[in-house]
């Protein structure tokens, strides 16, 4: 399902789903962004990260127009940090809440023209794995996690004559690191 939503300026947007803080602030066409890896405590600086970035565009809470916030899949107390902040502030500002899909979100930074896999290490062998027709445009629904080899599997399927055949040659996200190594794949990005 493609994100279609009327994008209202300005938006803030809030990932809390793995190591690192992030956040953004879209104004028209301008997006401001504040970044910060730490495996824990998002809690504890979310809202001094959110006032440091308003004041870097001269803004206040009360200018916002939006709140985006990443749904999951993810760490599940980050999850909940970033969704509860979200729900928060959308209650006090009256203004609305958007969810997007950690996949999806991933999906974004992809260029366009070529189908692609978004594939994120969810550990002990595993990755959530989605394909995309596009940026924001999943082929299937679903997000799937599943061992290693088998999330792999449109990407190193066995042709005729024992040739490989790849069929998605760009992989992005986390696991993007993981499927170079677990497929030989010479041609995959």
């Amino acid at each position: 399902m493609a994100m279609s939503f009327a994008m209202s300026s300005p938006l803030l947007a809030i990932d809390t789903s793995g190591a690192r803080l992030q956040l953004g602030l879209a104004i028209d066409d301008t997006v401001l962004t504040e970044i910060e890896a730490r495996e824990r405590g998002h809690a504890e600086i979310l809202f001094d990260r959110i006032a440091v970035l308003l004041a870097r565009a001269g803004m206040g809470y009360a200018d916002l127009q939006a709140i985006a916030v990443v749904t999951g899949p993810g760490s599940f107390s980050g999850l909940r940090i970033g969704l509860s902040a979200a729900r928060g502030l959308g209650l006090a500002l009256s203004v609305p809440v958007i969810g997007i899909q950690t996949l999806e979100a991933v999906s974004l930074s992809a260029p366009k023209g070529h189908p692609f896999l978004v594939a994120m290490d969810a550990r002990r062998g595993e990755l959530y794995r989605q394909e995309f027709v596009e940026p924001g445009v999943p082929m299937q629904d679903e997000i799937e996690l599943l061992p290693v080899d088998e999330a792999l599997r449109h990407l190193h399927p066995a042709g005729k004559d024992g040739k490989i055949i790849v069929r998605l040659t760009r992989v992005i996200g986390s696991g993007a690191a993981i499927a170079a190594a677990a497929t030989g794949a010479e041609n995959l990005e």
